[in-house]
């Protein structure tokens, strides 16, 4: 297929669907619609096709700095030591009309794979018919050239265990033992934080946003109490549960307090919290998959929530003071 002229002449309708929202103004998210897996045979994961062998060097992750979907991704690549195996795509933090786009930006890098200067060049590569959102991250099968995911959650799993033969990295964030609780935390999650910010700042309605804000600032207080009493959301384990919710967390004064109105409080105004984000971020490698300079240009682009595009220069946070989650 000639991508190039493909994309001039159907430029209208390759720009990126807008947003939805419900007949009361909620936020509806689309759901992703490539889900394949990586296993370590090639067998069928539980969605999808199968096909998609863990080897090294076949696969490309392409994601936004800014992006908490994409961001957890990108914990798990370096927490699996996956960095030599599966290459890496940064895109500018600011998304066009047309989606996520590979331009010049500190932190960003040029798309090696396709050449694409638009990430959704790789959908209409994968699906020439392809109508939906052009998102990340974005993980992509060199041999086959081919979309493997564009779901975060799926992502995320199948860098936990599918490459494990190939790195040695036996680290387990998702142990079966545990699995049901990590899931019903992670659905909590999910539903009033994750995606609750969004309902609350993409909101059409004032009593949408009240009802978004709400379940936010219940899901704060609720971890807050939890959290005062245990180290980390499954008692002193470690999971796949606390990295879904760090990236929310670390975007949360930066961006959803002000630019998504929930601005009930601070993160910084729950104590067990906000040590806890700081612990998470002190972790060795963790500060680097976090980069303020790209969460703040991307969240506040100009757009009908910041019609100015001035990009403020704060908060400024000190990730660095010492925590003492230790003695929980």
């Amino acid at each position: 297929m000639n991508t190039v002229k493909h994309a001039a002449s159907h430029q209208t309708a390759l720009k990126s669907p807008p947003r939805t929202t419900d007949n009361n103004g909620a936020f509806i998210r689309a759901e992703s619609e490539f889900r394949n897996w990586i296993t370590c045979d090639g067998t069928p994961g539980p969605t999808g096709l199968g096909g998609f062998k863990a080897e090294p060097g076949r696969y490309h992750l392409i994601v936004a700095l800014n992006c908490p979907w994409a961001h957890r991704t990108l914990i798990f690549r370096y927490l699996k030591q996956l960095e030599e195996t599966v290459s890496l795509g940064i895109v500018h933090p600011q998304r066009t009309e047309y989606g996520w786009a590979f331009k010049d930006f500190p932190g960003s890098t040029a798309d090696p794979v396709l050449g694409a200067t638009l990430v959704r060049r790789f959908y209409i590569h994968a699906q020439e018919n392809y109508t939906g959102r052009y998102t990340v991250p974005l993980l992509w099968d060199k041999q086959r050239e081919t979309i493997v995911s564009n779901e975060s959650a799926d992502i995320i799993r199948m860098f936990n265990s599918a490459f494990d033969p190939l790195t040695g990295n036996s680290a387990d964030y998702y142990p079966k033992a545990l699995r049901a609780r990590i899931d019903a935390i992670n659905h909590f999650i999910y539903k009033n934080l994750n995606n609750g910010v969004y309902r609350a700042g993409f909101s059409k309605s004032q009593s949408a946003y009240e009802i978004a804000c709400l379940d936010v600032f219940r899901a704060l207080n609720q971890l807050e109490s939890k959290l005062s009493k245990q180290r980390y959301l499954i008692e002193r384990q470690l999971t796949e549960a606390d990295w879904r919710l760090f990236p929310t967390l670390i975007r949360f004064d930066q961006a959803y307090f002000s630019l998504f109105k929930c601005n009930k409080k601070r993160l910084q105004d729950y104590p067990a919290l906000w040590q806890y984000t700081r612990e998470l971020y002190q972790m060795p490698g963790i500060s680097d998959t976090v980069n303020f300079d790209h969460i703040r240009h991307g969240y506040w682009r100009k757009s009908e929530r910041n019609p100015s595009g001035i990009i403020p220069l704060g908060p400024e946070l000190d990730m660095t003071t010492p925590h003492t989650r230790s003695s929980l």
